[in-house]
């Protein structure tokens, strides 16, 4: 499930950073200091968008920083992080990113329910104004389990 990757430590909310670099950082950061990633990781993450582009940003204002496992992917974890002033990733169809949900997973299959859940919050509007409008992490963290509970996502 979802909220098991995340723990409120991983949400950040409206973090100022002034290009896409540092915003992959930003998110990334919260999940170094809590073990799950090492700075090695987030370098790849960074390497491989400069070289093919940027694939992370998966849909409109939303970026998956993320980087195959064995660069230092070291548990299973999700940060969420917005951003206060979008940024541009060099996705003509899907920038300005707002929204950056970063993600270790220690192999090709731990975290596919996650990413199939994630996809669900991700296509409903009341999910994007919950994070424009919370003021803390846990009612972002809150809204998650009651929804994995059987809460109304449009709630």
């Amino acid at each position: 499930m979802l909220s098991e990757m995340i723990n409120e430590e991983f949400i950040q909310l409206n973090i100022e950073v002034n290009d896409w670099e540092e915003a992959v950082r930003q998110s990334a950061g919260p999940l170094i200091k809590g073990g799950k990633i090492t700075e090695g990781y987030v370098d790849k993450i960074i390497e491989i968008a400069r070289d093919t582009g940027p694939y992370i940003v998966i849909t409109k204002h939303v970026a998956l920083p993320h980087a195959p496992s064995e660069f230092g992917a070291l548990d299973l974890a999700m940060g969420i992080t917005t951003l206060k002033k979008p940024i541009v990733f060099g996705n003509q169809a899907n920038d300005p990113v707002k929204y950056l949900f970063c993600m270790s997973a220690t192999d090709s299959e731990a975290h596919l329910e996650s990413m199939a859940e994630l996809v669900d919050f991700l296509s409903n509007e009341s999910f994007y104004h919950l994070l424009d409008s919370a003021k803390s992490a846990g009612e972002i963290l809150t809204y998650i389990k009651n929804i994995e509970q059987g809460g109304d996502i449009n709630a």
